[in-house]
């Protein structure tokens, strides 16, 4: 979908699901630390800023019901527990975060001029220097780490043929003080929110033939994406933060959605990406998903 402006108050936003979610999160810092939490010493100071922005002036002024601050620090009113106001400890800063907010984290730092791997003569480009994602979908984020924009996106079928010398001049020209918000969507054949691998396909596994895998409709979900985009006054790094959404198609399909949805996952192979259809395993539900929208199929 096109990217848009949006505002400070639409950064994060807030539902039903919260205590759940927060839930999850917080069983997945502590037992799968090391896919989901992880950074370099470069992000220190950055995590640092938006750590004690996020507890002294955004939770607390735009979610007043669930975050007060005390003498003590931010009290978070659902879980009873009060977070620091400030931490000098970087994994700390990002635990606290994925344990009480419920979206993910990215740093992006831009990188040094005179880096090898990464010549400047097309502009600056940045790289990933941080995190917390407890809900990836069908991707490793530590995998990331220490990647440049082009590489991150390397499987992304169009990317760097089309995306990405302007993705790289649009992420150093975005000036403090703007948030940029879009929206991805695609369907998983599981409900997992916390998902490192099989929400994706290459092409080599596609000639293989996996088009007559069985698909549980029961278990399939839209999954998709809030994203938004921001740079931190400080240090100038890059926040890119998402928030995970996802829809049961069998109730898409009672409530009325079902054509719509159908329709959206018959244009995917016909935009200027075809392959897309293959990276978003179209090519394995679409068909299945878009005849049991239509009525046509059973679960």
């Amino acid at each position: 979908m096109a990217i848009e402006n949006t505002s400070m108050s639409e950064f994060i936003t807030m539902d039903h699901t919260y205590q759940s979610r927060i839930a999850l999160r917080s069983e997945l810092i502590k037992d799968s630390r090391h896919d989901v939490l992880a950074h370099r010493p470069v992000v220190k100071t950055s995590v640092l800023e938006f750590y004690s922005w996020m507890t002294s002036t955004y939770l607390p002024r735009r979610f007043p019901t669930v975050f007060s601050i005390t003498p003590t620090g931010l009290y978070n009113k659902v879980t009873n527990l009060t977070l620091p106001a400030t931490t000098a400890d970087v994994e700390t800063a990002l635990s606290l975060l994925g344990s009480n907010v419920d979206c993910d984290f990215l740093f992006l730092l831009p990188i040094p001029t005179g880096d090898k791997d990464y010549p400047t003569e097309e502009g600056i480009k940045y790289r990933l220097e941080g995190f917390i994602t407890c809900f990836p979908s069908g991707f490793n984020t530590r995998s990331k780490l220490g990647l440049s924009l082009a590489d991150i996106h390397d499987p992304v079928p169009g990317y760097k043929s089309k995306l990405q010398k302007s993705m790289d001049r649009f992420f150093a020209s975005l000036p403090v003080g703007r948030i940029i918000k879009r929206h991805n969507w695609s369907i998983t054949t599981h409900p997992r929110l916390h998902a490192l691998a099989g929400n994706h396909m290459t092409e080599e596994e596609h000639a293989g033939g996996v088009e007559d895998e069985e698909i549980n409709m029961s278990q399939t979900v839209l999954r998709c994406e809030r994203q938004t985009l921001h740079r931190l006054p400080g240090t100038k790094a890059l926040v890119f933060a998402f928030k995970t959404y996802t829809y049961p198609i069998e109730e898409l399909r009672n409530e009325g959605s079902g054509e719509e949805l159908a329709d959206a996952i018959e244009g995917l192979g016909k935009g200027n990406v075809p392959e897309i259809t293959v990276y978003k395993r179209q090519v394995v539900w679409g068909k299945k998903v878009a005849a049991y929208l239509r009525g046509n199929a059973s679960s």
